[in-house]
């Protein structure tokens, strides 16, 4: 029960908690930052502290029970509060993690809210110990992001005969040989790894979600054109044994008309409505790509974490529904956070294969510890084995056993 009347608080029995600028009597109190009873966006000073070597912020002084607001800090970051702050974009208009506190203050590799909530947690049972708290267990979802679902096969005469000429003036021979047998049958296509990625879902019953970019051909979306058989076949399939989404290409992360478009192409395909989504090149700009998504009626997107580095954009492992600030009120579209992303660690981190299963292992190990949900991104050609690749099958199936 809330109640703001200070006569039915102190009549009541139970075990209770003032969120308040000052204690009523000997109950749990924590006193509060300004943060959630103000309204619009205002610049905040944030000064990181540290709860038992836990880093924390909007201290609260010595009468709370706790020494920070845990509500408003935990507000500003799963709101992504800094990111409706004026800010310089990456070259692809995105929020850099240069600018996020977490990774100012070195605690982005941690879910600090969940690690939070779970000292608040012992906190409370200190103070009341007959109380009963339920549990939560562990869970580990696996997102494959498939921006190009054939290396070769199925790209139309223009984009093959492209591709041949490309690899001559750089001297790939190696890629047109390669090329040539794929593309007369001789060998496999080495993008096409679903049938392994579906055997892996079902040997060791891994939550799969694939996320299939099918937006118009441009210099950033280049998968195959969604009128090609061979490729709406291969989305059928895949969809009669896993969970289909939606990957909105990259012009579309302001454009609702393209995300419109682009949902029903795909929906038309698998005939089935699509509820969830991941934004190509994680293009976010909140809360407009949000606001549209809800829109169009997509109830979960995957898109919170950044492309150069691993860790917790919302500083959370727990999926949580999306707070608009502009509108003040919470929305119906929950927000999945990812770990790791496969590009992440081996192209724009530079890590060896085995420095990023050791990066995996500890960001999975971090969940673990607070019972959260982990995330991890991958795309269909990191089980390619090819030269870029070799040994990440190895990884992946490492990473999905608990």
């Amino acid at each position: 029960m809330f109640t703001t009347k200070v006569d039915e608080f102190v009549a009541h029995n139970g075990p209770k908690i003032t969120y308040s600028k000052t204690a009523l009597g000997t109950e749990f109190f924590i006193r509060s930052h300004d943060l959630l009873f103000e309204q619009g966006i205002n610049d905040i000073d944030i000064n990181v502290a540290s709860w038992d070597e836990v880093p924390c912020f909007f201290q609260a002084g010595e009468t709370s029970s706790i020494p920070f607001d845990i509500f408003a800090a935990s507000f500003y970051l799963i709101s992504r509060y800094e990111e409706y702050l004026p800010h310089v974009k990456d070259m692809h208009d995105r929020f850099p993690v240069e600018e996020s506190i977490a990774y100012k203050n070195g605690f982005l590799e941690k879910p600090v809210i969940d690690i939070w909530a779970l000292k608040f947690l012992e906190q409370l049972k200190n103070k009341f110990p007959n109380y009963e708290y339920s549990n939560r267990e562990f869970k580990l979802i696996s997102t494959i992001d498939v921006d190009t679902a054939f290396a070769y096969k199925h790209k139309g005469i223009v984009r093959t005969v492209g591709g041949f000429f490309n690899d001559f003036v750089h001297f790939r021979f190696l890629n047109i040989w390669n090329r040539l047998l794929t593309l007369l049958n001789f060998k496999k296509d080495h993008f096409n790894t679903f049938q392994e990625l579906l055997k892996i879902k079902t040997e060791y019953s891994v939550t799969t979600l694939f996320f299939f970019l099918i937006g118009d051909y441009t210099t950033f979306d280049k998968n195959i054109s969604s009128a090609n058989s061979k490729f709406k076949s291969l989305i059928k399939s895949v969809a009669d044994y896993a969970k289909i989404g939606l990957q909105p290409s990259y012009f579309s992360f302001k454009n609702v008309d393209k995300l419109k478009k682009e949902k029903l192409r795909l929906e038309n395909i698998i005939n089935t409505p699509i509820r969830f989504s991941r934004q190509h090149f994680l293009r976010l700009s909140i809360p407009e790509t949000y606001q549209h998504l809800i829109d169009i009626d997509i109830e979960e997107d995957y898109t919170m974490g950044y492309a150069n580095a691993v860790g917790f954009r919302a500083s959370t492992c727990t999926p949580f529904y999306f707070y608009d600030l502009d509108f003040e009120i919470q929305t119906p579209l929950k927000i999945f956070s990812f770990a790791i992303m496969d590009i992440s660690l081996k192209e724009n981190m530079q890590l060896t294969n085995e420095e990023s299963f050791v990066k995996i292992q500890k960001l999975k190990q971090e969940v673990k510890n607070v019972n959260g949900t982990f995330i991890s991104l991958f795309h269909n050609q990191t089980l390619s084995e090819n030269s870029n690749w070799k040994g990440w099958t190895t990884i992946y199936k490492n990473m999905v056993i608990d």
